[in-house]
């Protein structure tokens, strides 16, 4: 079949704008990490993310320009300070990998399920491939130092059973025990924990070297919900007694000097945010209790507010890039009767 005869569809051409913006920010990101870490049993996996994103960026442009597709501006060098102190260590390296390669699978899996296309499919499958592969690496490399985020443990069951009661779905009257939690909604607590726990880190970063005090104090801001997120989380597993969930050393360091624009900055937890919030709507359409239900949407909500003064902020800085679109029919008119 001749792919140049079939026009790129909504749907291709927002996966790819969306894939091309994400890509160019993980390639500043994973070029700095790469100057500064020192743990060679983790940097091959940095170097291999970082080869990753950088041959997406060429197949990229190879598509836009095939397609007469305006290649978008992106993040470039000029959004990275190479000469900056060293800001993260090198587990919290391998643990941001991991998790942006957990966004990155979700992210493709859908980019191809949207796409028509044979040669587009191909290429965000070989994308999903790859991040997989890097996933595997990653967690391989945890696994041996004894730094996984391994989710908590439960008894292996020895029958089948069924829901017997409708009981099975209540949570919110105060008068009543709620029933243990089962291992579905275990699993989505402990990931957004984990997810949260990232999440806080990376602002205390970011605001500890953005230079701006807007931006520090929006950083600031979401740290401290993510880490309410957290606490809530995890009461909710401890009331069952489940141990909370063993999170690897994720620090940061001291320095202040600014690393990253904060044009990055901002598209960064953009980005965290709105995975956040799929993260929750899936957890909260695979939770069968009706508090856990009601504590993902009340949360969903949180997260998209402050998500939202973000892109204030980033529309004040004309640092929010947009998405393609359909020419506005309406301007279009004016314009010609101006004419």
């Amino acid at each position: 079949m001749n792919e140049g005869n079939i026009r790129l569809t909504s749907a291709e051409i927002g996966s790819l704008w969306t894939g091309y913006m994400q890509d160019s920010m993980a390639q500043c990101v994973l070029s700095f990490m790469l100057k500064h870490i020192e743990d060679q049993d983790i940097k091959p996996a940095i170097q291999y993310a970082y080869d990753l994103s950088s041959n997406h960026l060429e197949q990229l442009r190879t598509i836009f320009e095939k397609e007469n597709y305006a290649v978008p501006n992106g993040f470039t060098e000029q959004d990275i300070n190479m000469n900056a102190p060293w800001l993260f260590t090198d587990t919290f390296c391998l643990s941001y990998v991991s998790h942006m390669t957990k966004v990155g699978m979700i992210a493709y899996s859908g980019f191809i399920s949207m796409s028509a296309r044979e040669d587009i499919r191909n290429y965000f499958t070989q994308a999903l491939n790859a991040t997989a592969a890097l996933y595997n690496q990653t967690t391989d490399i945890a696994l041996s130092k004894g730094i996984n985020a391994r989710h908590p443990y439960i008894e292996v069951p020895k029958e089948t059973d069924y829901v017997d009661s409708k009981k099975y779905f209540s949570g919110l009257n105060p008068f009543s025990d709620k029933r243990s939690l089962n291992a579905v909604e275990i699993s989505h607590l402990y990931t957004n924990t984990f997810t949260n726990t990232i999440g806080a880190k990376l602002c205390l970063a970011f605001a500890q070297t953005s230079p701006s005090k807007e931006i520090q104090d929006f950083m600031l801001r979401l740290k401290e919900i993510s880490q309410k997120h957290v606490k809530i989380f995890i009461d909710t597993l401890m009331k069952d007694d489940i141990e909370a969930p063993h999170v690897p050393d994720l620090a940061v360091s001291d320095s202040t000097t600014q690393t990253f624009s904060d044009k990055l900055l901002m598209y960064h937890m953009s980005l965290l945010s709105t995975s956040g919030i799929g993260n929750y709507a899936t957890a909260a359409a695979s939770s069968q209790r009706s508090d856990l239900m009601i504590n993902y949407e009340r949360l969903s909500l949180e997260v998209a507010r402050i998500a939202k003064s973000g892109a204030d902020i980033m529309i004040k800085h004309e640092w929010l890039e947009q998405p393609p679109g359909i020419s506005d029919r309406k301007k279009l008119a004016k314009n010609k009767q101006k004419g």
